[in-house]
């Protein structure tokens, strides 16, 4: 069962997957921490490419199915032009002032 955008725990989490599914690039980018890293399956990405290639160039769209951690895990469905839909795991580091400094995904 999907959890509405606007019922997530975290401000930033619930933030980032509104910027993501609105195809936000502006809002998306002022949630980021200055030097903001990310890691996809693993191995840590260029941001900005990554960014580009798997969200907002192949129209990236998350349906959260369950949180934890306060809000900063999520298992969703992710999906793109590119890939179609899958199930994946993301895990969000939130600095003081309430910005994403790293985030990583992975199937779940």
């Amino acid at each position: 069962m999907t959890i509405q955008t606007a019922r997530l725990s975290d401000p930033a989490v619930r933030a980032f997957v509104t910027a993501v599914n609105a195809h936000d690039r502006e809002g998306f980018m002022q949630l980021l921490a200055p030097g903001a890293t990310m890691a996809d399956d693993g191995a840590d990405r260029d941001l900005a490419e990554w960014i580009e290639e798997e969200t907002f160039s192949t129209h990236g769209h998350m349906d959260v199915d369950n949180e934890s951690a306060g809000g900063r895990a999520l298992i969703a469905r992710y999906r793109n032009d590119t890939w179609g839909e899958m199930r994946t795991r993301w895990s969000f580091t939130i600095t003081d002032d309430g910005r994403i400094s790293r985030f990583e995904t992975d199937q779940a």
